[in-house]
């Protein structure tokens, strides 16, 4: 028999092939334990497939956590500058495309919750689960202060959209109000009864709204810290909040709740004035456009549905493979991002309900969004302990 020659393989032709002793030229001893498994061989070649597979869209990577990264918000000004906050207890202030020269924001013993710029971006504010917020100044990276409430852990904070008052609600049940510049607690608002989860000045600046994991929503005047309003009982949430949007005009407030429910009032009256029922699953997330008379919800059902508040009807549901974490409007635009649980950002044309671009690059649960000043990127955080940043300039 020619070893030079091709052999049959087994089969081949329907027979077997056997080698003669003549045939054999040369004999090796081989241990057995040298031998790869075969299907530890299957698993390497699966890996190595699943490898091939992965894709990163993204333009830049922050690595500079070194846990989960939770909460992560854009300068209103600069529109390089970013900040991040996670489970390591630390925040960064840093630039797109810059591995140089990130601050971190320290001085924080657990879990960075929230952070938010200034409207002017002069300032910035990081929020933690250890019950302090510090104040750091954007152009000189100084610690401006410290705003501390009864020690609870904040869940949130935002700014007044025209001054340096900060709002921030705390697993305390209470809401508490600063004045940056001095670093004097203005007013505490005292109503709820359990931790306020959700909240935010109405865009003229006159007025509260906050939402709480004891089913209500309060309005608030900010002056006196007396409830104007409280919204529960029959026609709103039976369940805890978990995000609110108020539309530019300030007259009106949008509600997710965990008990899958979306519901609509008027900032003035008080009054429950519409339900956007479509929802299976909690109520993760919801922004309204500031363009369109529209607002867009996420939910853990799997799904991003973009509503029509005049009419109290849905535009169009964009699906998605798992639960949907966050959401933010793009600018102007009529596009609106996802992140979801399966660590994908998308972009959907809230005209037609189509996904017009879906990012990858996360390898775990998309936590925040956030657009920069510019609208050219958006910033997304993950449980993955990266924020990753995506072109978004073709979208506009």
């Amino acid at each position: 028999m020619s070893i030079s020659g091709e052999l049959p393989a087994e089969g081949s032709d329907g027979e077997e092939v056997f080698i003669n002793e003549e045939d054999i030229i040369h004999e090796i001893t081989i241990d057995e334990e040298d031998l790869p498994d075969r299907d530890d061989d299957d698993e390497d070649g699966g890996d190595r497939m699943d490898d091939s597979e992965d894709v990163d869209d993204s333009t830049y990577i922050f690595q500079g956590h070194k846990d989960e990264v939770f909460t992560v918000a854009c300068s209103p000004t600069d529109a390089s500058l970013v900040a991040s906050g996670g489970k390591d207890d630390r925040g960064f202030l840093w630039r797109i495309g810059s591995a140089e020269g990130a601050l971190e924001l320290t001085g924080h013993s657990d879990t960075v919750s929230t952070v938010a710029f200034s409207s002017d971006g002069k300032l910035l504010a990081c929020g933690s689960f250890d019950g302090q917020i510090n104040v750091w100044s954007t152009a000189t990276h100084s610690l401006q202060g410290t705003l501390e409430g009864s020690g609870s852990g904040f869940e949130w904070l935002k700014w007044h959209p025209r001054g340096h008052l900060i709002i921030a609600g705390s697993e305390d049940c209470n809401v508490w109000m600063w004045n940056a510049d001095h670093n004097t607690i203005l007013n505490t608002f005292a109503g709820h009864s359990s931790t306020v989860t959700c909240g935010d000045f109405t865009p003229d600046g006159k007025l509260v709204c906050t939402g709480s994991d004891d089913a209500t929503l309060r309005i608030w005047d900010p002056r006196s810290a007396q409830s104007r309003h409280v919204v529960r009982g029959h026609g709103y949430h039976t369940d805890g909040l978990t995000c609110l949007s108020i539309t530019l005009d300030s007259q009106t407030v949008v509600s997710g709740s965990k008990d899958n429910s979306v519901h609509i009032v008027n900032v003035n009256s008080g009054q429950v004035v519409g339900s956007l029922v479509g929802h299976t699953n909690s109520i993760e997330c919801v922004g309204i456009s500031s363009s369109y008379g529209w607002a867009a919800t996420g939910s853990m059902d799997q799904k991003l549905i973009i509503w029509d508040l005049a009419h109290q009807s849905s535009r169009c549901t964009c699906e998605h493979d798992e639960g949907v974490t966050s959401l933010a409007w793009l600018g102007s635009s009529r596009y609106v991002a996802s992140g979801c649980i399966d660590g994908k950002v998308r972009i959907w044309d809230s005209l037609s309900g189509d996904c017009a671009r879906e990012f990858s690059g996360h390898a775990d649960v998309v936590q925040s969004l956030a657009i920069t000043a510019d609208c050219n990127a958006l910033v997304s955080v993950s449980t993955d302990g990266s924020a990753r940043v995506f072109d978004i300039s073709m979208f506009k």
